[in-house]
């Protein structure tokens, strides 16, 4: 039963980690989400915002002018949590690989490998919470600049929605902290 719920936790943990790397690289975590007919496709991302023109399909992106220039502070914000949840996710697989019973890494002391699982669960929920702060909060705060362009009656031609890129973070996110869940409470 050990065996089986480490490697459905480890086999989770490796499918969320990658997405959340995948939205911290990817740059649609804004779509725009006019109703009228759009001739151009607008994503704007952490790093970038990119311009799909619909009809020929040539995209081109413009990256933000540095990493230190004064951006918003959602992407500021969703910048360092979701850096920080990579980072901590990353590790928590290492150690959690390395924790596994499979694996002939200190396989005379099943004690050590059960705290290196343990605190690959502890590290990956830490991880999974900086995530999904990350992700709301962008998703909050585009949620909340909409509500107020919507409030007072004014419209400027495009308005944007949640892009995949944000619901891969929360996802991501989510899938960690189940995994998380699995280590630490399941396992002992």
């Amino acid at each position: 039963m050990s065996a089986a719920l480490q490697m459905t936790a480890f086999g989770l943990a490796l499918l969320s980690t990658l997405f959340l790397l995948l939205a911290t690289c990817t740059d649609c975590w804004m779509v725009n989400a006019d109703d009228s007919l759009e001739v151009s496709h607008k994503c704007r991302g952490l790093w970038r915002e990119c311009v799909t023109n619909m009809q020929d399909g040539v995209r081109t992106c413009d990256q933000y002018d540095s990493i230190l220039a004064d951006h918003p502070v959602k992407i500021v914000v969703t910048r360092t949590l979701l850096i920080a949840a990579d980072l901590l996710a990353g590790l928590a697989l290492t150690m959690l690989l390395l924790g596994l019973d499979c694996i002939k890494f200190l396989k005379e002391d099943p004690h050590i490998k059960l705290k290196m699982c343990y605190g690959a669960g502890v590290i990956l929920g830490v991880g999974s919470i900086l995530g999904l702060v990350g992700s709301v909060w962008y998703a909050v705060d585009v949620y909340v600049e909409r509500a107020m362009l919507v409030s007072r009656n004014i419209f400027l031609g495009v308005h944007y929605d949640f892009g995949w890129s944000c619901w891969l973070g929360m996802a991501g996110s989510t899938g960690c902290f189940v995994a998380s869940v699995l280590l630490t409470c399941c396992l002992c």
